[in-house]
């Protein structure tokens, strides 16, 4: 694999850009979602709820992005934070991300296997996905297999590592970028499998100098979930 050279540094405030626009992902979702219970008085756990306050967090995510992007970059999401592709880069990135999720992951799971089962893991997105009926469940699909595979690469691999970089060596910004990724989820049970594909999908982003591969992979991690999820309906 022919390595590309990454992406000029970013600003130092990088790091404190990505802080703030996590924490207003978060504050402008739970916004969003208030006011969408008020206006419509849907229960704060159905779908539609839950899509409005993720769509909340994604603005506060790449707030962060194109705002460091404009005041500390060159301006270009593109260029800064290494959003490339390569013909590559599909093979690639499919090929771990498949073999990811179902070698990798279970592999992880395995001593425990008495305890937790893979529905145990499956059930944040099976809860999900049971909610989501006809069109709805396209859409659930789509946000789960391509929308938060794009933002969360952008931000976690895009913004936050390159951001670690500018203070740590390679090795430490992609340990810690994984275990944020994984963290963010609050899923607890998933935590271990989360973060090892955090670092896996950081490596990637080290290795070529771009975020086209762990997007491939990303998607292709969240895409065996939906498709599992979609032949049990």
């Amino acid at each position: 694999m022919t390595e590309e050279a990454p992406p000029a540094a970013l600003p130092r405030w990088a790091l404190g850009a990505a802080a703030v626009g996590w924490v207003s992902g978060m504050v402008c979702g739970g916004v969003l979602l208030g006011l969408w219970v008020v206006a419509t008085g849907q229960d704060s756990a159905a779908l539609g709820s839950l899509g409005v306050a993720q769509v909340g967090f994604w603005v506060g995510l790449l707030g962060a992005v194109v705002v460091t992007s404009r005041r500390g970059g060159t301006g270009s999401v593109v260029r800064d934070f290494g959003l490339r592709f390569r013909p590559v880069d599909l093979p690639l990135g499919v090929g771990v991300g498949v073999a990811t999720q179902l070698l990798v992951v279970p592999l992880i799971y395995f001593p425990f296997r008495s305890v937790i089962d893979r529905s145990d893991l499956e059930r944040p997105a099976r809860e999900l996905a049971d909610r989501a009926h006809g069109p709805g469940f396209l859409v659930f699909a789509l946000v789960i297999a391509v929308g938060a595979p794009v933002v969360e690469e952008l931000f976690y691999r895009g913004l936050l590592l390159r951001s670690l970089q500018r203070y740590l060596a390679d090795g430490p910004a992609v340990v810690i970028s994984g275990l944020v990724f994984a963290a963010s989820h609050f899923e607890l049970l998933q935590l271990p499998a989360l973060a090892l594909v955090g670092v896996f999908l950081a490596v990637l982003v080290v290795r070529t100098g771009r975020l086209g591969p762990a997007i491939w992979c990303h998607i292709a991690f969240n895409t065996v979930t939906v498709v599992a999820l979609a032949l049990e309906r």
